[in-house]
């Protein structure tokens, strides 16, 4: 077996990031919040087309959105200063700010009621900026960090496979597949959160093992910046992520998966979200093939389970037990079958 070999430096540099973007996330929450709150900057909830979600979250309507701004400027002030000698490094920055200002456009139309039915972004034209973030990562990616010359996919214990251009949409569908998939699972109090920190706690393991320290150090500093943001969205929630949370560190997480050439092992982390995402899917084609009758009594799945009667925490903590799991069996895969 192959011995792994650990720099302590690097090692200590990680811990110091966390603990820096934990504390800055954490020093500049009185003023997020006096903001959020002097402002009612507050979610709205749409009425009548989903009349289940409505009815079990009637609480949550004014709670203060746009608390992913709590994680993404610490991140951004942080690799700025200390971590952006990386070309990798400033991909991730790219798509992390990008994603975040057209999350932020949206909460900020939600909130002032724009949009159709006062809901936000119409939701294709939120697709159409998604992919021109994407697909300008994704030429970032395979041009100027060639993937598409010197590395393969790699498919753990089995090897590397050549796939030139066609990196290009795997990129895409990496940010906006991700990017959407945590924004559908941002339903409950601490629950994308929650998984978001296991998923990029995985990967910064992965990162730092594979010698990327610079990928290492910039999940550091999101993993400390989602603690402070935890310890306030845990319920009740003080207050709520927002797409510009959501969309960003879905999108990111995406592009990590691609610089670390473990797509495969996203699909294992990021198990949860595949599913929620599955379940909204599986109900729209349910519902269109059905006569209207609908599977899940609301979706995503979170809802479901909700509608049912599990109480929201109990729902939020199993799929964090969940998540774990499948953060700790990606590790395992993406490091033994990294041959």
């Amino acid at each position: 077996m192959e011995t792994i070999a650990i720099d302590f430096r690097a090692l200590q540099k990680l811990f110091w990031l966390t603990i820096a973007s934990f504390s800055l996330a954490m020093l500049f929450t009185p003023i997020l919040t006096d903001i959020l709150y002097r402002y009612k900057l507050g979610k709205k909830i749409r009425q009548g087309s989903t009349p289940v979600f409505s009815q079990l979250h009637k609480g949550k309507e004014n709670v203060p959105t746009m608390g992913g701004i709590l994680v993404w400027v610490p991140v951004l002030i942080l690799s700025l200063l200390f971590n952006s000698t990386r070309n990798q490094t400033w991909l991730l920055m790219f798509t992390l700010l990008t994603t975040a200002i057209l999350g932020l456009a949206d909460d900020l139309y939600n909130i002032f009621r724009i949009g159709p039915n006062g809901g936000g972004i119409r939701g294709r034209h939120k697709l159409i900026w998604q992919l021109i973030i994407a697909i300008i990562g994704a030429l970032w990616f395979y041009c100027k960090l060639e993937w598409g010359t010197k590395y393969g996919i790699h498919i753990p214990a089995v090897g590397d496979f050549t796939i030139g251009v066609w990196y290009i949409p795997l990129f895409v569908l990496a940010i906006v597949g991700m990017s959407n998939a945590v924004n559908i699972t941002d339903g409950l109090d601490g629950l994308a959160g929650g998984l978001l920190a296991l998923a990029y706690s995985a990967y910064g393991i992965i990162a730092f093992v594979n010698g990327s320290f610079g990928i290492a150090g910039f999940c550091a500093t999101v993993v400390g910046a989602l603690l402070a943001f935890l310890w306030f969205n845990i319920y009740p929630a003080r207050f709520i992520m927002g797409d510009t949370g959501a969309l960003a560190l879905g999108a990111t997480l995406g592009v990590i998966a691609m610089l670390t050439n473990t797509f495969i092992v996203l699909i294992i982390i990021s198990a949860v979200f595949i599913a929620e995402t599955l379940s909204v899917i599986v109900q729209i084609l349910y519902r269109k093939t059905h006569g209207g009758k609908k599977l899940f009594l609301s979706a995503p799945l979170h809802h479901h389970l909700e509608a049912i009667g599990w109480p929201e925490a109990k729902v939020t903590m199993r799929f964090w037990v969940i998540g774990g799991v499948c953060a700790l069996v990606g590790i395992v895969v993406a490091l033994l079958g990294r041959g």
